[in-house]
């Protein structure tokens, strides 16, 4: 009998039709499909799944998988695809205890990159509980997403030697009084475009880190105050130029230790900081808070600016790679769009979650959270999302 028939009662077979009708959907899926029960007996196992794991449902429905059956050859993969924690790699994409359950798991021999969707079945016959395993096979797309980094990383090195070289090189002849004052303006010109065209090169290589999951982080307990104030006494020559007031709004009471990676999170705060200044108006503010949240073993820091603003339409992109709101690129036209899309990557490889809210030409507050709890830090950095 199939898995999806049921006994139809009269009149007619409305029941068996729609239950055969959703079984030829299921099979022309092309992610494998595999229905289970609570001993791992095999129930469904559709066309996908047999060119997936070269194993013919025959020869499995019925069965009952256990984690040892791994070390068959021809069962590995599909074992430890039903029990994710025996794979080589497993990298969690939900939360624990939530369903549905969304894991990514990796192998070598052969390569394979597998993104696997549990979810609960609805009803139990028999005192028996029904799960659905999705597998989706991401090895081509995940070799290709390596494929790209690796050339950004490779080639953003390349990049920034002789990019340093010209830099130090215009910076020596900016300082040189025999220079007239317009040529003295050319070269600050160019000096300037290079310092930027540096920090372009700089984010695309912590890109391509963070992407891979092989930023390098390195978490301690910190005075989250004495942080901050250091990162602003950085940016304060930047905001007086900008004619930018920075000020710092110190915690009313003293706070919990927090526990950040300090090089990463002030390249984070910087960003922040950074923007805040640069999409300012003249004579604006620039406040930075930091207090605890409520009931909750976490810090909220807060950026708030009297800048341009960011349009509704644009809040939910705000934070997504290359993105520059419209009237942000008529006030500035320079800018790679990258440096949010770090700070949001790096807040969250700290356990911490960011957030933006705004109105167009009254400012724009963006703030996030870092846990006090060591437990709530992730215990290891993860490849971001494709």
């Amino acid at each position: 009998m199939s898995f999806f028939s049921k006994s139809a009662s009269a009149p007619g077979q409305k029941t068996n039709v729609e239950s055969r009708e959703l079984e030829r959907i299921i099979e022309s899926i092309d992610d494998g499909i595999v229905i289970y029960d609570q001993d791992f007996r095999i129930l469904f196992f559709n066309p996908a799944a047999e060119k997936l794991f070269k194993i013919s449902a025959g020869s499995v429905i019925g069965t009952s998988l256990q984690a040892q059956e791994a070390e068959k050859p021809e069962l590995r993969i599909l074992v430890q695809t039903l029990f994710p924690s025996l794979a080589p790699v497993m990298i969690p994409r939900s939360a624990a205890g939530t369903w549905p359950q969304v894991v990514d798991i990796s192998f070598t021999e052969p390569l394979f990159e597998l993104r696997v969707t549990t979810s609960p079945l609805d009803g139990a016959e028999n005192g028996q509980a029904k799960f659905l395993k999705i597998i989706r096979d991401r090895t081509r797309e995940t070799v290709l997403i390596k494929t790209k980094s690796e050339f950004l990383t490779v080639a953003s090195h390349q990049l920034k030697t002789p990019i340093t070289d010209i830099s130090w090189a215009l910076e020596a002849l900016n300082s040189d009084d025999g220079l007239s004052q317009p040529n003295k303006e050319i070269v600050k010109g160019a000096f300037d475009a290079s310092k930027l065209l540096l920090k372009i090169v700089e984010d695309f290589l912590n890109i391509a880190k963070i992407e891979e999951g092989k930023f390098g982080y390195h978490f301690e307990q910190a005075d989250i105050t004495a942080f901050l104030n250091q990162i602003l006494s950085q940016c304060l020559s930047q905001a007086s130029r900008a004619g930018v007031r920075l000020y710092f709004d110190p915690p009313k009471t003293p706070l919990p230790m927090a526990i950040i990676d300090a090089e990463k999170l002030s390249l984070a705060v910087v960003n922040l900081l950074e923007n805040a200044i640069r999409y300012n108006v003249k004579n604006g503010d620039v406040i930075v808070k930091v207090e605890p949240v409520s009931g909750k073993p976490f810090l909220k820091v807060s950026v708030k600016d009297t800048g341009i603003g960011i349009p509704p339409e644009a809040l939910e992109k705000l934070f997504t790679k290359f993105f520059r709101a419209d009237n942000a690129l008529k006030l500035q036209t320079e800018g790679s769009g990258l440096g949010l899309y770090i700070a949001k990557n790096i807040i969250q490889a700290h356990g911490g979650e960011i957030h933006s809210e705004s109105e167009p030409n009254r400012g724009t507050i963006i703030s996030f959270t870092l846990p006090t709890d060591p437990k709530l830090v992730p215990q290891r950095e993860t490849p971001t999302d494709i």
